[in-house]
């Protein structure tokens, strides 16, 4: 027994900080910030292709523009609040940096250390290039201020335990930008961008282990809704072969499915922010998207 004690106090001080690295929130350095002009329109595209009004708009309003958070997200693992990202001072981002803001977006970690949970699609934003970052935090700055603070989660033991996270982490955030295929055109490239990366169409599209991470052999082949109502479908060619291209563009601009009638339920306010993209980006999503075979895209 003295030597299992031994052995056991050994693995604990041997192993605390492997586990303290682990679990620790990481950042992006602030020498990466140089001067920048921002492109405001740029930022504006990166609002809506990231759908970031679907969750932060305040709740109970229909203004996409006022950020006051508060909608929750019911979910297997327990029910998340989602935050304030309006400019406030003291109960939004506005008191926040570029550094701070990318820091959230590509790595899911907050300004004062903490882990986000992956309810806030960082999994995908991971792959956004910093100068994206900066032109839409750039843009959520011009927004109205709304005062008020969301409510905590509402998270079983341990799932309250945010150094958690810190470990899901280290098995599903590769902290890799999204890297072009060389081989393809440049259109596909620009969609394929927007979808694994602000776009986040995989975080609803895609099947979940146990764990909550995404499955890659089932990547985009659909899944129960992480909302809990329902499924979400497949939207690989495996379900959608018989799509072309023109098919992709008109759901994402007018949310129509051919011989299927209109999007319903959270698709709606999908399409509500990719009408506003560019009839450019939203070709260049549609060539992604009639490109996607099953366990597509990267392995996050």
């Amino acid at each position: 027994m003295r030597r299992l004690f031994i052995l056991i106090l050994a693995a604990i001080v041997l192993g605390g900080p492997i586990v303290l690295g682990l679990t620790a929130a990481k950042t992006v350095p602030a020498s990466l910030f140089g001067p920048h002009s921002p492109n405001l329109e740029n930022g504006r595209w990166m609002f809506f292709a990231g759908g970031c009004a679907a969750c932060h708009a305040t709740a109970g309003q229909d203004d996409p523009m006022r950020l006051g958070g508060g909608r929750e997200l019911k979910t297997k693992f327990g029910t998340f609040r989602v935050p304030n990202i309006s400019p406030h001072a003291r109960d939004g981002i506005g008191s926040w940096n570029e550094a701070q803001f990318a820091g959230a977006m590509l790595k899911g970690s907050s300004p004062d250390g903490r882990h986000y949970y992956p309810a806030f699609p960082y999994t995908s934003y991971q792959r956004m290039r910093i100068a994206d970052t900066r032109d839409l935090f750039a843009f959520l700055k011009t927004l109205p201020a709304i005062e008020g603070k969301s409510l905590g989660h509402d998270l079983p033991f341990p799932l309250s335990f945010r150094a958690g996270v810190g470990l899901w982490k280290y098995l599903y955030v590769d902290g890799k930008p999204f890297q072009p295929d060389r081989a393809k055109p440049e259109s596909w490239n620009r969609g394929a961008y927007l979808v694994e990366g602000p776009g986040h169409c995989a975080e609803c599209h895609s099947a979940r282990d146990f764990l909550g991470g995404i499955i890659s052999a089932r990547r985009y082949t659909g899944g129960p809704n992480p909302a809990g109502e329902g499924s979400v479908p497949d939207i690989t060619q495996q379900s959608l072969a018989r799509w072309n291209e023109e098919d992709f563009v008109a759901l994402l601009e007018f949310g129509a499915r051919p011989q299927h009638g209109d999007v319903a339920g959270d698709m709606r306010s999908v399409v509500r922010n990719t009408s506003q993209l560019s009839a450019d980006d939203r070709r260049a999503m549609a060539s992604y998207l009639k490109s996607l075979q099953p366990g597509s895209g990267p392995r996050n």
